[in-house]
């Protein structure tokens, strides 16, 4: 039988361009395989003319119902305003059936960046990164905005010490509490928020620092190197940490309830034929790790826009490529209900986000 891993990337390959390692996964590695169908690629520009499309989330099964979005929905968050500036995107777009539709729009500067997460309580929480001139020399630290299941904003949760630049988030909800994890770009640290929501809104009752020592930097291409991708497996406690201009995948433990700051935690892959800026991240329905790259570090001609699938243990197993020009690849997601899951990935380069169904035997 094929690992799970092997059908999951054919089936990509109907509408990307697949670029195969002459490594294959390990032999131990079985599972149930998943089914082609065909490939839906939308736009993600709003009305407004928003661009680059960062954030990835899905709406979760039991999200409450009666408002603008359901459970299955995407939303992809926008970074970019209609002049290309950096950090002064105000929307967020749904996808619902192959069509977008506008969600929410703030009030410039924003720059929603790839933090975007979806409470299992009906709310949505966005990093904002705004810059006052599209440049990282005058961006601010920002926040996490909390918008209700009707695209109406409640409020910025704001930390001058946990929240320094949000460029991207993980989740960790069970329901009328979670925790958000977000990667800050502009001190390389991460942070742990613990959240309550009930129908008031949602409240933070502790922050912490749980991991640090990430370098960083400001780029006039990406906006910023720094910690972008986090994961977090509740089944070990462990978060992992893609930071691009470390070109590497952490692993820090006991992410959900140390009371320390963890360092970079261990380094888990370093792959300099196959990462080139390591970004966003999401768990692939067989259990290994997806990752986009910027191609801002490490950038090769011949492997563009490419997101790489490895093993938790650091193995690398393929890659492929979502735009045939550098520097596409961004946020990336994927859901999984039943024998059913979808992963779905931005491209920044066309402002699209493409979206595969996978349906198990």
């Amino acid at each position: 039988m094929q690992s799970k891993s092997y059908y999951f990337f054919i089936m990509l390959c109907g509408a990307l361009t697949l670029m195969v390692s002459s490594r294959a996964t390990a032999a131990s590695e079985k599972s149930e395989p998943f089914l082609p169908s065909p490939v839906v690629t939308v736009s993600t520009v709003p009305s407004n003319g928003d661009v680059n499309p960062y954030g990835v989330a899905f709406v979760p099964v039991g999200f409450p119902t009666g408002g603008a979005l359901a459970p299955g929905d995407i939303l992809v968050s926008n970074f970019n305003n209609n002049q290309n500036l950096q950090g002064t995107g105000t929307t967020i777009v749904r996808i619902r059936n192959g069509a977008a539709s506008l969600f929410f729009q703030g009030q410039s500067p924003l720059g929603l960046s790839t933090a975007l997460k979806v409470l299992k309580a009906g709310y949505v929480l966005v990093g904002n990164f705004p810059s006052v001139d599209g440049t990282c020399n005058t961006a601010q630290d920002g926040s996490i905005l909390v918008i209700n299941s009707n695209g109406v904003l409640l409020g910025p949760i704001v930390n001058n010490q946990m929240i320094v630049g949000p460029w991207d988030a993980a989740l960790h909800d069970s329901g009328s509490s979670a925790q958000l994890f977000i990667a800050n770009a502009l001190n390389g640290t991460i942070s742990r928020l613990h959240l309550t929501a009930s129908s008031n809104g949602v409240t933070v009752q502790s922050a912490i620092t749980i991991a640090s020592g990430y370098k960083f930097q400001c780029d006039p291409a990406a906006f910023v190197d720094a910690p972008t991708g986090l994961t977090y497996d509740a089944a070990t406690d462990t978060l992992y940490v893609a930071s691009t201009l470390d070109n590497a995948v952490f692993a820090v433990p006991e992410a959900g309830k140390t009371t320390s700051d963890q360092g970079r935690g261990t380094l888990l892959y370093e792959d300099q034929q196959h990462l080139h800026g390591a970004l966003a991240m999401c768990w692939a329905p067989n259990g290994h790790l997806l990752v986009s790259n910027s191609d801002v570090i490490n950038s090769d001609p011949n492997q563009p826009s490419e997101i790489v699938e490895f093993t938790t243990s650091g193995k690398f197993v393929k890659e492929l490529s979502v735009d045939s020009n550098l520097g596409g690849a961004f946020g990336i997601g994927q859901q999984q209900h039943g024998s059913t899951a979808q992963f779905a990935a931005v491209d920044d380069n066309r402002d699209t986000i493409s979206i595969w169904t996978l349906n198990s035997n």
